[in-house]
This record gives C-alpha cells, sequence and structure tokens, in this order.
C-alpha cells in the first residue's frame, strides 16, 4: 500500500513538473506572438557619429516602422564599446534589450580584459552589413600592387611600415594579419585617429596606410590616395577596381568589417527568430541597402546561428594573432 502511494506521488511530481514546463511553454510563446508590447532599446556602445551609431540609429528606425513600437538608441560609449556590451549582457534576456556591434567586439577579447563572456552572456541575433578596409599608399609610390608590398617589404625587413588610426584597432588587428600571411614585417606606426595617419601617407612620411573603405573614399576618390587592395573575400562595390588582398598573392586573407545584432543570453528563441526575421527584412529595403553602400559596405542577411559562428570563430582567430604578434593597447 505504501509502495502504491509513494508510486502515486512520484507520479504527481512528474505530472505537475510536466504540467509546469507546458505552462512555460505556453507563456514564452505568448510572449513571442505579442512581442513587442514596449518600446525596445538599441545600445549602441560608441559615441554618436560613427559607422555604429548610424547604422544602428537607421535600423532602429527601420525597426520601430516594422514592429510597431519604438526602438530607442541609446549611446553607452566607452572603454572601446566594452561598457555598452556589459550593459546589453546584464540586461533582462526578454528582447527589449539589443546591441549593436561591429569587428572590435571580437577583437577585445584579445587586448582587454573583459567583465563578461562574449559567448556564453550574449546572443547572436542577426548580421546587418560588412565592408573593407583599405591598403593605401601616396598617388606616386612605387608600390603598385600587393606583390610589390609583399616584395619590398621582404626586400626590406621591418623598414616598411604602416600607418594607422590608433594601436589595437581593425586596421592594426588587418596588418598583423597581412604580416604573417605574407610572410612579411613591417612595422607599425599608429596614430590618434585617421586622418592624421592618412595625412603622413599621402605626404610619404609612411610607407602604406590602412583605413576603412569609407574613411579612405574621399581621398582616394580625390587623387590623394590610391587603393592598392582591399581585405574583404569579395571586392567592395565602392572600389570595384581594386583587387582584394587574397586574390593579389595573399590566399584566404579576410580582414572583413562588420555589423550585427545581439542580445543577452536566454532570450527566448521565437523572439530571436521574429526580430533576425525583421532585420532580414529591413536590409532588403533600398534606402538601407543605399545607407550601408554610404558605408562602404553591403547588406549581410544571417541566420543566428551562422553570425554566432562567424563571431566565436573570429575570436579565437585575433586572440592567436594578438599573441602571435604580441598586439597591445597601452
Amino acid at each position: 500500500m505504501k509502495s502504491v502511494l509513494r508510486m502515486s506521488r512520484t507520479t504527481r511530481m512528474c505530472l505537475m513538473a510536466l504540467a509546469a514546463l507546458a505552462l512555460g511553454a505556453q507563456a514564452t510563446g505568448v510572449a513571442a506572438q505579442s512581442f513587442p508590447v514596449k518600446p525596445i532599446r538599441m545600445i549602441i556602445p560608441f559615441p554618436p557619429g560613427g559607422s555604429n551609431d548610424i547604422l544602428g540609429r537607421l535600423l532602429a528606425q527601420k525597426m520601430s516602422e516594422r514592429m510597431g513600437q519604438q526602438v530607442i538608441p541609446d549611446n553607452r560609449a566607452g572603454a572601446d564599446g566594452i561598457i555598452g556590451s556589459e550593459t546589453a549582457a546584464r540586461s533582462a534576456p526578454d528582447g527589449y534589450t539589443l546591441l549593436i556591434i561591429s569587428t572590435s567586439y571580437t577583437q577585445n577579447p584579445a587586448i582587454h580584459t573583459i567583465p563578461f563572456d562574449p559567448i556564453k552572456d550574449l546572443t547572436a541575433i542577426a548580421s546587418i552589413g560588412a565592408g573593407a578596409i583599405a591598403f593605401y599608399v601616396a598617388p606616386n609610390s612605387p608600390i603598385k600592387d600587393i606583390k610589390d608590398l609583399v616584395a619590398l617589404a621582404k626586400s626590406k625587413p621591418e623598414a616598411i611600415r604602416y600607418a594607422t588610426s590608433g594601436a589595437g584597432g581593425v586596421n592594426h588587428f588587418a596588418g598583423e594579419l597581412f604580416n604573417i600571411m605574407a610572410g612579411v614585417k613591417m612595422g607599425h606606426v599608429p596614430y590618434k585617429g585617421g586622418g592624421p595617419s592618412m595625412v603622413d601617407v599621402m605626404t610619404g612620411q609612411v610607407e602604406v596606410g590602412l583605413g576603412t573603405v569609407i574613411q579612405a573614399l574621399p581621398l582616394i576618390r580625390g587623387g590623394k590616395l590610391r587603393v592598392v587592395a582591399v581585405t574583404t573575400t569579395k571586392r567592395s562595390s565602392a572600389l570595384p577596381d581594386a583587387p582584394t588582398i587574397a586574390e593579389s598573392g595573399v590566399p584566404g586573407y579576410d580582414a572583413s568589417v562588420y555589423w550585427g545584432v545581439l542580445g543577452p543570453a536566454a532570450i527566448p528563441r521565437p523572439i530571436v527568430n521574429q526580430i533576425n526575421k525583421t532585420i532580414g527584412t529591413i536590409l532588403q529595403d533600398p534606402e538601407m541597402v543605399k545607407r550601408l553602400q554610404a558605408e562602404a559596405a553591403e547588406p549581410a542577411v544571417s541566420s543566428p546561428e551562422d553570425f554566432g559562428k562567424v563571431i566565436a570563430s573570429d575570436i579565437e582567430k585575433w586572440k592567436r594573432i594578438a599573441k602571435e604578434t604580441n598586439i597591445k593597447v597601452e
């Protein structure tokens, strides 16, 4: 009799647990169906004016129009984007706090102590777009292409230098990746911003410069700088005549600049899917495509899983590059 009662209690407990799970799943489904019911915060972890801010605000506007709730941009700048990213990571996982990131998100763990886990504490939702970094020289430089650059750098180890907007940035990482894959050792000259670095390349003070296409484009089009190659695996629509580094003799080279949206870990999957689908639709909007191209980028639609794999892979890639080349930020 006691055995029957014990079995009965066990059965009841199992049934209660199953009922709780069913109610939880039903509640999640209802929440996803009604999402969003209040404004959404879009954290931009950089100051106003940069590409993250420009694209984040445009995306927020387009999402507001399509989702029926206001998506509010919230600049939380500081520590190379780490402060805003941590704010997002510590937020409730309900879909009402989102974070726009760029490539620097995957490079920060290589050069900074991160107060959160960049993979486990945030979930990938959708990519937005991808662009290129340009290798450029002065108009009268003897370097005509990547093969010239490699040959010159090998003939003068450490004498050939490349300028960037600062140590530990995306351009610095791209340059050190090139050093490894091309088998050369160009010296890095960091500046406080892209403007001063481009001036010294224009005047021949530094042999090569690395900068995002959008930043260098006015000077390239104005004949003040000459582009040698771009860092993406495909040619940039903004510079269709410029070859990629991969097609210029360094196969497999890829140092793309990209943007995407993350959210706190454990956001219900239906909500992740809904936001991903909304962003995918927005990326087909001619105005959004035009704005991305104005930033020398192309729309990059992806599933949450695929975008998450890119982030995880790049974090390990840039950690390896930083370790092999001793990239540090003072």
